[in-house]
């Protein structure tokens, strides 16, 4: 495995580990959408210069124009955005661990069109998945009660609806991407101006002397290492890796994303929330096992480059 390959798989396991205290830290004085569209925006604008460099910055077509749009609105502003506003009322470490489940509604979402098939090993692994989400909720029950909380629930379960609807019209459409950069600009410009509009039109006053410095520092940390560089990696390892092998790493980062949050926001971690943790990983995992997605081999083509 190259050096490149290595520092690939730290940058994803480690960065989109951070993404949810990054988030956590933005909104506690920096409202939810603005932290989304300002982390969007600026990721736009680092990659403009880039393009401008490279001569690469051009109109994308109208097909593709529709397309980055729709992934857009799906990924960044569905998943993502709403994924900010539920941290508002959500702990970092609980909004980590219920986004782990997205391959789970991935997988049922799937299967109801036809794409993937029941089996009895697909259902060890969601039952196993749900009794995670048992485990979390077992002393949480009283939480249910707050509105906010209840709130802030539904918007994350509507985020992974919108991931996994995204995760789907992925594999469901066939494009050819030549410039990933280019495609990411559009996706990145399209979610943080409509997420700004969002920002000024639910926001009855705002005052940016309130934004901590902490929190500007964090969205400004989503949007080069959490966006450009992390997507970057991201799309260098599925070039060089198989697919289910990068997906071991959502794994690593969930796990990543509970530690920090208990080592620097002093979130509390009970016995049951790492129950909870090992069983929606291991349910996850078993529903996404290919043979030899664990041999962390370069794939034959690059090797023999």
């Amino acid at each position: 495995m190259s050096s490149k390959t290595i520092i690939a798989i730290c940058i994803v396991a480690v960065v989109w580990g951070t993404t949810f205290l990054g988030i956590k830290i933005g909104v506690e004085t920096v409202p939810p959408w603005f932290v989304a569209g300002l982390r969007q925006f600026l990721a736009a604008l680092i990659l403009l210069p880039i393009l401008l460099y490279s001569k690469n910055l051009k109109w994308i077509g109208w097909r593709n124009f529709r397309i980055q749009t729709t992934l857009s609105t799906l990924m960044l502003i569905g998943a993502n955005g709403l994924t900010t506003v539920a941290e508002e009322n959500l702990t970092s470490s609980l909004t980590s661990l219920i986004s782990a489940l997205s391959p789970i509604f991935i997988f049922i979402a799937s299967m109801a069109i036809g794409m993937e098939k029941f089996t009895f090993r697909t259902m060890i692994g969601l039952l196993m998945g749900f009794s995670g989400v048992v485990f979390i909720f077992w002393d949480g029950f009283d939480d249910l009660m707050n509105p906010n909380y209840r709130m802030g629930l539904l918007i994350l379960i509507i985020a992974l609806m919108s991931w996994g609807l995204g995760t789907i019209y992925t594999k469901k459409i066939q494009l050819e991407n030549h410039n990933l950069f280019l495609n990411l600009f559009y996706q990145f410009a399209f979610a943080g101006i409509v997420q700004l509009i969002f920002a000024f039109s639910f926001s009855d006053h705002i005052d940016i002397s309130a934004w901590s410095l902490k929190s500007i520092i964090a969205i400004i940390y989503l949007a080069v290492f959490g966006s450009v560089i992390a997507f970057f990696s991201y799309h260098y390892l599925l070039k060089n890796l198989l697919p289910t092998q990068v997906s071991i790493l959502s794994y690593v980062n969930t796990i990543i994303s509970i530690f920090l949050s208990w080592l620097i926001l002093g979130e509390t971690i009970s016995a049951k929330f790492i129950i909870a943790t090992a069983c929606i990983i291991s349910g996850v995992f078993i529903i996404n096992y290919k043979p030899g997605m664990l041999k962390f081999r370069l794939m034959k083509k690059y090797l023999n480059r």
